[in-house]
């Protein structure tokens, strides 16, 4: 599961574990003690590539304001804690792995927090607004400072409120690190009504997901997907055997080999990146992504 999804009603379909449990508690510590035994790596992923996206746009636009990002299902901003700080998801592990659940208390953590982050902070960071159903998650990643916005709304069922409209307006960069198949081009449909000029969009989606939904609602917003064919990415580990059995018949399904990638036990993902036409011409994604790991 992605950073921070909370089921809605678009549902699953590929049996994977239930850890909604964690996903809006009041600070991160539950999520990283849960999730690091199962190697979840995909922020860690997420990091390299985004910061390559972020780049290019920078290069792109000149010497502007930040840029605008909008980060989708973002939990307690994982996301952003990487993109915009000099850290590593090895570091947020080891930072709220260490303490106890109970001590120190939320409200020490948190206060403890914007001061880690505030001193880690990169140059030119971006702006960086957080959309996920978990209020608490939420509320934790921008009283830290490492959303500039953050809402905590279901646009699976609902219409995005007039803040949300607002932040959206300006929009250069939306991200997700595999909430796609829990957000369906539904979310995407009504972010993208609230936009004067299509951003581009970076997705990391699990194998056993189709991104075609997607990527046809942003062919009709004037954006063409590539999807990266060099590599996919690993999410996790499966959480038991049950969860694995599911995958695999769901790739299967799908018409998907799992050699060199689910057979190794790991989630995968595959990145898309979508943009105009014009600047894929410019700078395939191949290229745009050389330099990073």
């Amino acid at each position: 599961m992605a950073a921070g999804v909370t089921k809605t009603t678009a549902g699953t379909d590929w049996g994977k574990a239930d850890f909604e449990a964690i996903y809006n508690c009041p600070d991160p510590r539950r999520y990283f003690t849960t999730l690091q035994p199962l190697d979840y790596q995909i922020p860690h992923h997420g990091q390299a590539v985004f910061r390559a996206v972020v780049e290019s746009l920078q290069r792109r636009r000149g010497d502007h304001p930040p840029l605008n990002v909008v980060d989708l299902c973002c939990s307690y901003g994982v996301n952003a804690a990487l993109l915009n700080h000099r850290l590593s998801l090895s570091d947020l592990y080891h930072r709220y792995t260490g303490y106890r659940p109970d001590t120190p208390t939320t409200r020490q953590l948190s206060e403890a927090d914007r001061t880690f982050f505030a001193t880690r902070r990169r140059d030119r960071a971006v702006r960086v607004t957080g959309l996920d159903a978990a209020e608490r998650a939420v509320g934790y990643a921008r009283a830290v400072g490492l959303l500039d916005h953050g809402f905590a709304e279901n646009l699976e069922l609902d219409e995005p409120s007039p803040a949300l409209r607002r932040a959206m307006k300006d929009t250069d960069l939306i991200t997700v690190t595999g909430g796609v198949g829990y957000i369906t081009e539904r979310t995407f449909g009504r972010l993208f009504a609230c936009v004067a000029s299509p951003p581009w969009v970076a997705a990391f989606v699990l194998r056993e997901v189709s991104y075609r939904p997607v990527s046809a609602l942003l062919a009709r917003a004037g954006l063409v997907t590539e999807k990266l064919t060099s590599r996919t990415f690993r999410q996790r580990r499966f959480a038991d055997g049950d969860e694995r059995r599911a995958a695999l018949a769901a790739l299967a399904a799908r018409g998907l080999s799992i050699a060199g990638k689910e057979a190794d036990g790991f989630y995968h993902a595959d990145l898309y990146l979508s943009r105009p036409a014009a600047d894929i011409a410019a700078l395939p994604l191949v290229e745009l992504l050389a330099d990073t790991p």
